[in-house]
């Protein structure tokens, strides 16, 4: 025992050292983790295995479907928030393109199906029969959007949509769950100064009373390790609160922040996920834009009767059955090609009155109902992709450091 005390007064500013450089193992442990959750975007490196890609663009495919089937079970109902939409209101948004488009298609339609009908046509004959099919189309628009969301489910596919946003924007997927776990990510840093520090305390006593060389990086291994797998642990449990002493109160640090992360897990949504654009590129060219298309069809077939009920038998003789049948198509098909850019017009009042503040507050207070369970689930899919693997790479990185203890102990 005397010659441990000897060299510690003789050597006490290294064994002072070592609490301090397994609190700095601690901590770049840590940082490497969460760096490795996150980055890089792509892979880097030589495939298969020589190599990395960040745990959550790598599988964020298998991330998104987790994250959408929670929003989509427990947490939006998309036909509630359309419900808010008024057809009258959306119809005054959208009147003028509305009109412009009508004016467009009709005389492209006519023109290229019948053009010696609409060629022989007086320019005032073309002006009025155009203005009918204006004058007709607000209500149509009307009856289509009172169809479109009551039948949302037909034409829309939510859960689609949002894998499919939050897999092709990669950069997307991260900021969602880097921006709502930034302080469990600071606290898994934190707590790798203050364990490594406790077990560097540990370290110097143990290579006092052993001076055995492999102390140092067999404790640089277990405090990477440990504190890695620690960490992550007190992110989420205990669940439920714990007090101590009626005063003090254990509980994850994730679990303690749910009203905060349901705002902002509710406004990165809204903004975006659920924006109009991506709504309505998703209702075009989704995989259940056949069904809008029918609907567009049905609506402008029953407007071009309309306009020739009163002149149907000379429309028969002159149009024919057939041709006319083309003309309908044709202009239900230009319709719905002009769409994005006429709904575009009221893209201000779906994200203020419809969207926007309607999903986020959805989103937030469903989130708030969560039981500590389901509300894990927006993040605990993170950690557990690759989890060991982190944990890994701490212990490696903690048993290098270790080794280079071991250097300056006995130099």
């Amino acid at each position: 025992m005397d010659a441990v005390l000897d060299d510690l007064a003789q050597h006490w500013q290294l064994y002072a050292a070592i609490p301090f450089i397994a609190a700095l193992i601690g901590y770049v442990t840590k940082r490497v983790a969460i760096e490795m959750m996150f980055r890089p975007l792509e892979f880097v490196g030589v495939r298969p295995f020589l190599g990395w890609q960040g745990v959550v663009p790598r599988h964020g495919g298998r991330m998104a479907a987790v994250a959408t089937d929670l929003l989509t079970s427990n947490l939006l109902d998309v036909k509630e928030i359309f419900d808010r939409l008024d057809p009258d209101r959306f119809t005054r948004e959208i009147e003028q393109p509305l009109l412009r488009a009508i004016d467009d298609i009709a005389r492209d339609v006519l023109a290229e199906h019948h053009p010696r009908v609409w060629e022989v046509l007086p320019s005032m004959a073309q002006e009025l029969l155009i203005k009918q099919i204006q004058a007709s189309s607000p209500r149509l628009v009307r009856e289509l959007i009172v169809e479109l969301r009551d039948n949302l489910d037909e034409v829309l596919d939510v859960k689609h949509m949002t894998v499919q946003y939050l897999t092709r924007d990669k950069a997307l997927l991260v900021r969602l769950i880097r921006e709502t776990s930034r302080p469990e990510m600071a606290f898994i840093a934190r707590t790798g100064i203050y364990f490594g520090f406790a077990l560097g305390i540990v370290q110097s006593i143990v290579w006092a009373l052993t001076k055995e060389p492999l102390v140092m990086p067999i404790f640089g291994a277990a405090i990477g390790l440990f504190t890695d797998w620690l960490a992550i642990k007190l992110i989420f449990v205990p669940r439920e609160p714990v007090w101590l002493f009626g005063r003090y109160r254990l509980q994850g640090k994730f679990q303690r922040r749910q009203a905060e992360v349901a705002r902002q897990y509710g406004e990165l949504i809204a903004n975006e996920v659920l924006t109009t654009a991506n709504l309505t590129e998703s209702i075009l060219h989704g995989p259940r834009s056949d069904r809008l298309l029918a609907m567009i069809q049905r609506t402008v077939a029953a407007a071009v009767d309309q306009q020739v009920a009163m002149a149907r038998p000379v429309v028969s003789l002159t149009v024919g059955g057939q041709r006319l049948q083309e003309i309908k198509q044709a202009a239900a098909t230009r319709a719905a090609q002009r769409m994005p850019e006429t709904v575009r017009h009221a893209q201000a009042y779906l994200t203020e009155s419809v969207l926007g503040p309607n999903v986020a507050t959805m989103i937030e207070q469903r989130i708030l109902k969560l039981t500590p369970v389901e509300y894990e689930g927006l993040l605990r899919p993170a950690f557990r992709q690759d989890e060991w693997k982190l944990i890994a790479v701490g212990a490696f990185i903690g048993g290098i450091v270790g080794e280079l203890q071991v250097l300056l102990m006995l130099h």
